[in-house]
């Protein structure tokens, strides 16, 4: 039992978020003394359902990779549709014929075939919805750039991204947002086989820009471009909003302090960052330059994947690359790398953080629920 009778409600509330969150085992039962339980409930109720979304994240990213099949990733979320949450998933055959190459290209090498997930959340407001894109790779090897052995256990994570905007639409959904919403989610496992992608193919995007790959363990950004075009061209989104763990360069930069974030658009940019101070999910506003989009150029494709040698700003790279795929009149977007924060940071038991949950819901509530907001 949480003793708050000297806290105000909303006080009250953050507390007992705070040992829900704080929790290291699951279903913990939770009584919580107030004088007030009227003016708690309501309160309790929307803060019961984000972290149910923060649940379900961490749930998605603790599963081990060969659990968490791309195929099984789209199962557990078609479990969203008891909530109203509409569930699509793409599976090869249609990746395929639509033509989402860099999608297909990651997952190639793979037993485990790709799927793209698609969620709606209708909402109540007559507005173009807030699309969340997020990364999801089950696992990484690194593909055919094998990644060192040390560490790479922890690349079953590589998928909270994904994970993140998933829980996110739960939490929207379970608190009855009146704000439209929708995630698409590239699920694909990086594996080496037999047909695996390789350093130097060119690969045509769903967007039809050609790709240049010089890395196969830069797979992120290759799912990435293919869902960000798709969102955009599927529902002409008011603002888009990625997430991924993407980059080594974003840890050396900000450490598992804060994701990087990058855009093209200064509100959608500040109020990401006013809800990532107001849930504790910070964030660091990071630039794309024009230097780093003309480091990408190509002489083969029509941009490469990323760029070679060691030193290189990575994770600015990424972004500019990701920029690419956005069409000719894109929307607000925002790209948050949040390489480092899909595990608790030192400190708190180890385990999943359910980073970007509360960032992406406290957005939503900021910036997209006020009907009048044009």
């Amino acid at each position: 039992m949480l003793d708050a009778t000297a806290l105000a409600p909303a006080e009250a509330v953050a507390f007992a978020t705070g040992a829900v969150l704080g929790a290291t085992r699951a279903g913990l039962r939770l009584e919580l003394l107030h004088p007030a339980p009227e003016a708690v409930a309501p309160l309790w109720h929307d803060a019961w359902a984000v972290a149910q979304g923060v649940a379900l994240a961490r749930g998605l990213v603790a599963a081990p990779g060969n659990v968490l099949t791309p195929k099984e990733f789209g199962h557990r979320l078609k479990a969203l549709e008891r909530h109203g949450i509409a569930v699509q998933l793409l599976g090869r055959k249609r990746l395929r014929q639509a033509g989402f190459g860099g999608l297909l290209a990651v997952g190639q090498g793979s037993a485990n075939p790709p799927r793209l997930a698609v969620l709606r959340w209708a909402g109540r407001i007559a507005a173009p919805p807030v699309v969340f894109v997020g990364k999801g790779i089950t696992f990484d090897t690194g593909g055919l750039s094998l990644k060192p052995a040390a560490g790479m256990e922890q690349m079953r994570a590589d998928m909270a991204g994904a994970a993140a905007c998933a829980g996110a639409m739960l939490a929207l959904a379970l608190r009855d947002s009146p704000a439209p919403a929708a995630a698409v989610l590239a699920l694909a496992e990086n594996a080496i086989g037999a047909a695996a992608y390789r350093p130097g193919d060119v690969v045509t995007t769903l967007s039809g820009r050609t790709v240049e790959i010089i890395d196969t363990d830069a797979e992120g950004r290759l799912v990435l471009a293919d869902a960000l075009n798709y969102a955009v061209r599927a529902f002409r989104p008011e603002a888009v909003v990625d997430l991924a763990t993407l980059t080594g360069a974003a840890i050396t930069a900000l450490g598992h302090h804060c994701a990087a974030l990058f855009g093209n658009d200064a509100p959608l940019g500040a109020t990401l960052c006013a809800a990532g101070e107001a849930v504790g999910e910070r964030l660091w506003p990071l630039p794309i330059g024009e230097a780093h989009r003309e480091d990408l150029r190509s002489g083969i494709a029509d941009l490469r994947q990323c760029a070679a040698g060691p030193g290189q700003p990575d994770a600015c790279h990424a972004a500019a690359f990701l920029r690419e795929f956005l069409g000719d009149t894109p929307p607000a977007w925002a790209h948050v790398d949040m390489a480092g924060q899909a595990g608790n940071p030192p400190g708190l038991p180890e385990g999943p953080s359910g980073f970007g949950v509360r960032l992406l819901e406290r957005l939503v509530a900021l910036r997209f629920e006020d009907a009048h907001r044009r």
